[in-house]
């Protein structure tokens, strides 16, 4: 087995017995993961292998927050602790975690009905304000004024009500419309999908989240990428692109998308966002493949390494942009609308917070090259599959950005 973990001696600062067989499950993109089974049950073993997320006291501090998360009834797989009381383990300079397993599988959004829709959406603004409940952020700037001092949940996340209501006192959306433009058994990934090509069976493993790492405990508030940058960027990948021997079809792609960016890039330059909106503490990478369902409801959000202090609405549009992305780019915007209203109501945000999320993922996604440069730079090609999906949704989302905005605000 290669990377095979050390089970003697991992097992020894654990009381669950003896290993019977110990599986790797599809490596993802950060972390890895073993399907263990030994004489005392089943178990999900996490090999935090990922330098940017395998510090222990951050392991640590996602553990605890998923033992808080757990006690109000949010859906989560907390990890189990060794004989002297530790959830993390380390051996032999690598850094491990022992997991119930969680029998489930993924669904993406085109596998949910509109009130399932709902049901999502609603369960992440439950994480959001359940994170808000148990890890306060102790008056840091840029955090959101008036908030409920329990967080604004209900002590069971299942029993909240999902269903869709009209939003009162509807305030005017901060759209500002860009000009028009022409232009358990693991289910496949998504096209565009930060873990497509790397599920797991009944436990995922993290994927890559296209903002990058969702760091640490201090609030984002950066004002959005510098397109000047973005050019330069541009440049480079074009060059490499033609350096690029035999010349294949993701090359030609590559070439026409990159040019495309380019050209909506001059047309919009003068849109970037100033900052960010409100932050609090957010999953970091939630999506289709760090979420297992039972049936029909959420059984467990799973791989919280991305944990951190960043803007939430966000985190909701950019959820959204990957469980509700089609194969052509587009976005399935009803079930987008039923999935903001719940996440709106549930979370407390603001249809304008929404709004401005909207348009700040908006400019990261048109200033976003990960998987270009994954694959011209590193040689990497794991995420070439979501490419063609990914880079087609900003021009579309560009087109229809009024739309895009409505439903999640509206």
């Amino acid at each position: 087995m290669p990377h095979a973990p050390p089970l003697g001696a991992l097992l020894r600062q654990y009381a669950a017995g003896s290993a019977l067989a110990c599986d790797p499950v599809d490596q993802g993109l950060l972390n890895r993961g073993y399907r263990l089974r030994t004489t005392r049950g089943r178990y999900f073993l996490k090999h935090h292998f990922d330098p940017e997320t395998a510090a222990p006291e951050a392991i640590a501090r996602q553990h605890r927050a998923t033992e808080r998360l757990a006690a109000l009834g949010v859906p989560v797989a907390p990890p189990f602790p060794a004989r002297d009381g530790r959830t993390v383990a380390v051996v032999g300079g690598h850094t491990y975690a022992l997991h119930p397993w969680i029998e489930g599988r993924h669904r993406h959004g085109s596998q949910l009905t509109a009130a399932q829709c709902g049901r999502l959406g609603a369960l992440l603004g439950v994480v959001h304000a359940s994170l808000e409940r148990v890890m306060p952020l102790q008056g840091r700037a840029g955090t959101k004024k008036g908030a409920r001092a329990d967080g604004g949940v209900r002590g069971d996340a299942s029993a909240l009500d999902t269903t869709p209501h009209p939003p009162g006192g509807r305030t005017t959306p901060l759209c500002h419309a860009p000009a028009r433009t022409g232009g358990a058994r693991p289910e496949k990934p998504p096209a565009g999908h930060p873990a497509a090509g790397h599920s797991a069976a009944g436990h995922p493993v993290a994927g890559h989240s296209a903002a990058g790492a969702a760091g640490s405990d201090a609030g984002s508030v950066d004002a959005g990428a510098d397109p000047v940058t973005t050019f330069a960027l541009i440049d480079d990948l074009l060059a490499r692109v033609r350096r690029h021997r035999p010349a294949d079809s993701f090359d030609e792609l590559a070439r026409h998308r990159l040019l495309e960016r380019r050209a909506l890039l001059e047309q919009h330059a003068g849109r970037r966002p100033p900052h960010s909106g409100p932050v609090g503490w957010v999953h970091g990478d939630f999506h289709p493949f760090n979420l297992l369902y039972r049936g029909d409801a959420p059984a467990a959000i799973v791989d919280w390494d991305r944990l951190g202090v960043k803007p939430r609405a966000e985190e909701a549009v950019r959820a959204a942009a990957i469980f509700f992305v089609r194969p052509a780019g587009t976005l399935d915007l009803p079930k987008v609308r039923a999935y903001a209203r719940a996440y709106r109501r549930t979370a407390g945000a603001t249809p304008s917070e929404l709004a401005a999320a909207v348009h700040r993922v908006w400019w990261e996604r048109l200033n976003d090259f990960w998987m270009l440069r994954w694959h011209y730079e590193r040689g990497d090609t794991r995420a070439d599959p979501q490419f063609p999906a990914a880079s087609a949704l900003v021009v579309w989302w560009t087109r229809e950005y009024d739309a895009v905005c409505d439903a999640f605000a509206g």
